[in-house]
């Protein structure tokens, strides 16, 4: 019958190797909400929201009440069969939650594609069967930064992601030259600022590290989120391309950014879209308008970041993939899931996201 059953919950916190540093926070563990999701049949179903308050507003508390009080009555009882209506009243019933939304929205695909037989990234669209992630750089002294990029080249990684955005500008060009010049020039290196940056200021520092050839492939929100008339500045004023991260939580705020051209790439997050449901809509949309796409994660677990990864795999138009959280934490909660082998990440021949179990200390049931 496929019927959801029970809803649980649960809170799990998890040490990070190396303190991770952007120029909006410091996270030195990763803290997130568990939701599983078992229907009368016995398939369960995994999802996960960390609390990333600074770009999402979602608290650990603020997810759990939205789960528990808000979406497991509706959830309890439903056919899976019907999930496009489930996901609907989902998003209709309260608003923002995004990360919330997320964790139940990603148990529910687990499920669905269980029901399927179809390991999730086949049901979704299934265009890889592999995929490759980049590796973030924190924010720290362009000596230590030069340092850090050394070592995680020689652990197989040839795309880097260089956090930005903090202190003043001319140290962020000494990073990036520092950088470049530990790397070498096979090394693919993407800018993220968080926001960091004023527009002109953007503009200058971009145009500099131009000049100085560090051959930088991107350069992801440069600006606030919210000006999307300074991130269209700051795109048409520099040839390296530009992607939207904060600026994108929507469909409606994808297409505002693509129908102004303010931005070259477009960064989908589950946290931000409330889901796959959600973020499918983003890429077709950015696909439409000829804009490739990158999936990308917050500091979470295999659990969130195996259902972005077959998302990511799923579609032709997300073209680049940023999952490396997971191997940022001192211990692997998940049984299953996607897999690593250095920079390549691979899926299970089990159906739905392929997760057994998650390790967890803190656990509430709703729903029976």
């Amino acid at each position: 019958m496929n019927i959801i059953q029970s809803v649980e919950v649960m809170r799990q916190s998890t040490p990070l190797i190396k303190p991770f540093k952007t120029a909006l926070r410091t996270v030195y563990k990763t803290e997130s909400i568990i939701v599983r999701i078992q229907t009368n049949d016995g398939r369960v179903g995994w999802g996960e929201a960390p609390a990333t308050i600074v770009i999402t507003g979602d608290s650990l508390d603020s997810i759990h009440s939205a789960i528990v009080n808000t979406f497991t009555p509706l959830l309890i009882g439903k056919s899976l069969l019907a999930y496009e209506r489930i996901l609907h009243e989902i998003h209709q019933s309260m608003i923002g939650s995004s990360s919330a939304k997320a964790a139940v929205d990603m148990a529910l695909y687990d499920l669905v594609a269980q029901n399927c037989g179809l390991p999730l990234y086949q049901f979704l669209g299934g265009y890889k069967d592999q995929i490759e992630t980049d590796f973030t750089v924190s924010v720290n002294s362009p000596k230590e930064m030069g340092e850090d990029a050394i070592r995680y080249v020689q652990e197989g990684f040839n795309v880097l992601k260089i956090k930005v955005g903090k202190d003043n500008l001319q140290e962020d060009i000494e990073r990036m030259q520092e950088i470049r010049r530990c790397v070498g020039s096979s090394v693919k290196i993407r800018i993220d600022a968080n926001q960091g940056w004023q527009v002109k200021d953007a503009i200058r520092t971009i145009r500099r590290m131009e000049d100085l050839g560090l051959d930088i492939e991107l350069v992801e929100q440069p600006v606030r989120a919210g000006d999307i008339e300074g991130l269209k500045m700051v795109t048409d004023h520099v040839e390296t391309p530009i992607m939207a991260d904060e600026s994108v939580f929507s469909p409606i705020q994808a297409f505002e950014v693509l129908k102004n051209r303010a931005a070259d790439l477009i960064n989908i997050k589950l946290m931000k879209s409330g889901g796959i449901y959600k973020a499918q809509i983003i890429n077709h949309i950015a696909e439409e308008f000829g804009v490739e796409c990158m999936v990308g994660s917050m500091i979470e677990s295999r659990v969130a970041v195996t259902a972005a990864a077959h998302l990511a795999a799923s579609k032709k138009n997300i073209t680049r993939c940023d999952f490396d959280a997971p191997l940022m934490m001192l211990q692997d909660i998940v049984v299953g899931g996607v897999q690593y082998d250095g920079r390549i990440m691979t899926f299970p021949k089990a159906a739905g996201l392929g997760i057994v179990d998650v390790i967890h200390s803190h656990q509430s049931v709703v729903g029976s």
